[in-house]
């Protein structure tokens, strides 16, 4: 199965002037955890998830209505394409401890895969996303006593 027969085809995005405030009231409006952050020709310039709002804005005091999502947007976004095989797609997740995938075509967002995609897809095997997530979760650590 490929990555464009799960994911979510309907991406909201926000500029990286847009403040911290504005972005938080999109993800609450759209009912979702993250978002892309995107140039002007739509290009994915960084991702800003719920707990990057809680963590680097709240958390440290700052002024939500004055921060722009620039401030304190991850930069180093993993994606992927659409015609990718879910198990790649997997592996990447597992390897950066992801659950949220922008899905990319000719360098603009087209979709974002989630865990949650992976989980409720029948086409998917099942194994797969749970080896996905105790690797994202660090549930499998060898070092871990």
């Amino acid at each position: 199965m490929k990555v464009k027969d799960c994911m979510c085809n309907e991406v909201a995005y926000v500029k990286p002037e847009c403040s911290v405030e504005d972005c938080a009231k999109l993800m609450c409006n759209n009912h979702i955890g993250c978002v892309p952050v995107c140039d002007n020709s739509k290009q994915i310039v960084g991702l800003i998830t719920d707990r990057d709002i809680l963590l680097r804005t709240i958390g440290c005091g700052k002024d939500i209505k004055n921060t722009p999502v620039s401030e304190i947007m991850t930069c180093k976004v993993c994606c992927c394409s659409a015609d990718v095989d879910v198990t790649e797609a997997e592996k990447i997740m597992s390897e950066n401890q992801i659950r949220r995938l922008p899905v990319i075509e000719n360098n603009q967002v087209i979709g974002i895969l989630t865990l949650g995609d992976l989980a409720v897809n029948k086409g998917v095997n099942t194994q797969g996303v749970c080896d996905t997530l105790e690797n994202i979760c660090g549930c499998n650590d060898k070092n871990a006593e």
